[in-house]
């Protein structure tokens, strides 16, 4: 088994574009490589993306959110909220008081898990339509249940996407690719198909530039490619001891509800008045943090959400929890680091819309951005923002 205690994500933003004629606007691609660890492209020969950081700009890391599962770490980005201001939890949907539990695949057709209040981007484009076009959005993602590692459909996704931008003049879309998270869950992040998928990525990137040069989008096409988090090796016995909660905790007597055996990270909602109980009872757990709703650090920004349950349990590094058994960007700048909620003005930015509420911020990343006597202009160029996060987050796929 191979868990996404997540030890970072590589972010990708490729732009191509020239001075825009007054009354034009931009046009944004989101194309997000699930589960891209910050480093996986060193130990593999990666021309293109190799070429992108020679173009580009590289800032040192960017922090996620504190729970980097896949949909919480893409709302943020998306929103640019924090977890406790978006309410996208977990991967899964569910619902303590009825014990209603949603697998993830179902999780995302599911409106209500995800209409809190806070805005996508595309909504905030779709709210701002400009008089000289639409301002449409389109999502491209893989079937449930199809093969993710098909270089032919993912060069295919490319050319349709583009073609919503050149036939149809859409504006946002995004493109998202369920690997390498597969691969590392299936054989892990060092297993060498790890290492040939991250040879097809950079073959896609490659395409995708040479794409957007045939179809004649560098005029005002924005890219952003993106992941989500890594992913590390989950130590198993006879090298460690798993982490098996009920060894410590009567889950029958002490425990209402639970969203465990998801990776590294889990909540509980102790019994009415079992609430210490629990606590004492987990804290003797090894290789486990545990929190008090009300006692999680400030900068997690999880606690001031309902969803959040009353316990919290983070696993350690490398453990699982087992309940049972437009713009012009300076080339070759290293920006500071940043989080990634900071992502979001950004996009906007680039789009030229103005942001809905967001607890981003544009003068974050505005360093990044070369002034032009005294505007800002769009000027054809390939660039590359690669920000590399090194700490160690936790958490699941």
């Amino acid at each position: 088994m191979w868990l996404d205690l997540y030890l970072g994500m590589a972010v990708f933003l490729s732009v191509e574009c020239k001075p825009l004629n007054k009354g034009t606007h931009n046009k944004l691609l989101v194309i997000s490589f699930d589960g891209f660890r910050w480093d996986y492209d060193q130990d593999v020969d990666t021309p293109y993306m190799d070429k992108l950081v020679e173009d580009g700009v590289k800032a040192k890391y960017i922090t996620p959110p504190a729970i980097t599962m896949t949909s919480p770490s893409h709302f943020t980005t998306i929103t640019g909220r924090w977890i406790e201001d978006h309410g996208v939890v977990h991967n899964m949907m569910f619902n303590s008081t009825t014990h209603q539990k949603v697998g993830h695949k179902a999780t995302l057709k599911r409106s209500e898990w995800w209409d809190n209040g806070a805005l996508p981007l595309w909504i905030t484009a779709q709210n701002q339509v400009r008089n000289c076009g639409q301002c449409v959005n389109r999502a491209l993602v893989e079937e449930t249940g199809q093969q993710d590692d098909n270089e032919t459909e993912w060069r295919q996704n490319i050319d349709t996407v583009l073609s919503w931008f050149t036939e149809e003049d859409f504006d946002f879309v995004t493109l998202y690719y369920g690997e390498p998270d597969n691969v590392g869950h299936a054989k892990g992040p060092d297993h060498p198909d790890r290492k040939t998928i991250i040879k097809q990525i950079d073959r896609t990137i490659g395409y995708l530039r040479e794409a957007i040069q045939r179809d004649g989008l560098t005029d005002n096409l924005n890219v952003i490619i993106t992941s989500d988090h890594g992913m590390t090796t989950v130590k198993k016995r006879p090298l460690v001891d798993e982490i098996i909660l009920s060894k410590y905790l009567n889950f029958f007597n002490l425990v209402y509800f639970e969203l465990l055996d998801y990776g590294g990270f889990g909540m509980i909602t102790p019994k009415k008045g079992k609430e210490q109980q629990v606590y004492d009872a987990l804290m003797k757990a090894p290789n486990l943090t545990v929190y008090k709703k009300e006692d999680m650090p400030e900068n997690f920004h999880l606690s001031k959400n309902d969803r959040m349950q009353p316990i919290i349990v983070i696993a350690d590094l490398g453990f699982n929890l087992n309940s049972v058994g437009t713009v012009k960007i300076s080339q070759i700048y290293l920006s500071e680091p940043f989080d990634s909620v900071h992502i979001y003005p950004l996009m906007c930015k680039l789009l030229q819309i103005d942001p809905a509420p967001n607890n981003g911020s544009l003068s974050v990343t505005e360093a990044m951005l070369v002034q032009n006597g005294t505007s800002r202009e769009l000027l054809l160029e390939i660039i590359l923002l690669f920000l590399m996060l090194v700490i160690s987050v936790m958490f699941v796929n």
